[in-house]
């Protein structure tokens, strides 16, 4: 079995300090700041999470912090945000190797959700920000693609029915398939299912991301899967 912590998301009316586990604000940083930058366009990408590597769920590993962004560009449409290596997603691990370029920036865009507003006929962004509430359970291992082949439909339903959710650690329920960013990158650090959280997120047509820590645990890739 692999640990996990399911996500439960908690509203904050003030900003949330510490090197803790929060969704949206600004990051605290653990070191000096790290903020990745666009391939296409060189500016910040957007924050979207920041997860402290707990050691009961992702053994003794140099990083101790996790920051999770991807390019969300207002003026026009940005490609290869999905993809691990596409320069548009980047997660960086602290103590740890950035994958991509970086500036010295302790503040950028951030997380938002789309709200109405009195005289408004369109929905605007409103930044917001969440702490959670982490609840501790199991996940089955990892069942290659090849495998579910050769079982029958009910081990199948109930092997991909237990991988759902937010959750911390824990085993990929993919969706289209298996994908892991490169065998280096193969332990799951988060999972986010863009139909069930309280905050905008472009995965696509009702996309899950996920994020996979290296095995030497000093980096960290992203990527995620549509319906289409």
């Amino acid at each position: 079995m692999v640990k996990r912590a399911s996500i439960e998301f908690v509203e904050e009316s003030s900003p949330v300090r510490g090197l803790v586990t929060k969704f949206g604000g600004q990051p605290t940083w653990l070191s000096a700041p790290q903020w990745p930058l666009s391939r296409e366009t060189g500016e910040p990408m957007r924050f979207i999470a920041q997860v402290a590597l707990d050691r009961d769920l992702f053994g003794d590993i140099p990083g101790r912090m996790a920051y999770l962004f991807i390019t969300d560009n207002d003026e026009e449409h940005i490609d290869r945000t999905w993809e691990p290596d596409g320069g548009e997603n980047a997660l960086i691990i602290q103590p740890g190797e950035a994958l991509v370029p970086v500036d010295a920036l302790a503040e950028g865009p951030t997380l938002y959700r789309m709200v109405a507003r009195p005289g408004r006929k369109l929905l605007v962004k409103e930044p917001c920000e969440f702490s959670v509430g982490l609840s501790l359970s199991d996940d089955p291992e990892f069942v290659a693609e090849e495998e579910h082949w050769q079982r029958d439909d009910e081990a199948n339903h109930k092997y991909s029915d237990s991988l759902t959710g937010n959750k911390i650690g824990g085993t990929p329920g993919f969706l289209q398939g298996d994908e892991f960013p490169g065998e280096e990158f193969r332990q799951l650090l988060v999972q986010l299912d863009s139909t069930c959280v309280p905050f905008s997120i472009n995965f696509g047509d009702a996309g899950i991301g996920y994020a996979f820590l290296a095995t030497d645990g000093r980096s960290g890739k992203f990527l995620f899967q549509s319906c289409c």
